[in-house]
């Protein structure tokens, strides 16, 4: 298993998005839209293997895709999955999940308990331009990379994650956006650090 967890900064923890405007009107919905494709799909299929969770405020959309169901490849379809998980946002009590459609949970857990849920379930490997280059780096085990939307990790979120962090991890000599390092991550997975193709 291999996960990802994006922190957005500017993306609303509510439903009340428009569609037509995600990259302008939408608190950039159009960058988590992005990550999932990349974290999720792949050519002709999805990558049951992995599990995203984007935190948006307060709350964790988490999104399975072992069992997620009408995932489309384009952002407008990804980010109406991610609206209709935040209509639900009300119906998730304490850290019990609503489960508004397959493969798709909402938590009402900020960065702080969600990164010690999946801590219990593989090592927290940030991805940072100032980490170890990942040619360096033993391949982790069932890793949960954290990474954050176009917007820099707070000083109260660089702490969190540097008091729970296993390792921090470059994916290559220049910065990336997010989605490109989910694909970057997965290439250095699947080839089991480089080595094999």
């Amino acid at each position: 298993m291999r996960q990802f967890l994006v922190v957005a900064h500017d993306a609303p923890a509510s439903a009340d998005f428009p569609l037509d405007a995600l990259a302008s009107e939408a608190g950039r919905m159009d960058l988590l839209a992005r990550a999932l494709n990349a974290a999720l799909l792949q050519s002709h299929g999805i990558r049951e293997d992995t599990r995203v969770h984007l935190v948006i405020d307060g709350v964790t959309v988490s999104v399975d895709g072992a069992t997620v169901r009408n995932l489309h490849p384009d952002e407008r379809s990804i980010a109406a999955l991610l609206r209709s998980a935040l209509d639900s946002r009300d119906d998730a009590i304490g850290h019990q999940p609503a489960e508004p459609s397959p493969g798709v949970a909402v938590y009402r857990m900020d960065l702080e308990a969600t990164l010690d849920r999946l801590a219990r379930e593989g090592p927290i490997v940030q991805l940072h331009e100032g980490g170890a280059p990942a040619v360096e780096v033993s391949v982790p085990e069932d890793p949960v990379f954290v990474l954050s939307d176009h917007r820099n990790f707070t000083d109260e979120e660089v702490d969190l994650i540097a008091e729970r962090a296993d390792a921090r991890v470059r994916l290559g000599p220049r910065p990336l956006h997010a989605d490109h390092a989910i694909s970057v991550a997965h290439n250095w997975l699947d080839t089991d650090g480089y080595t094999q193709y």
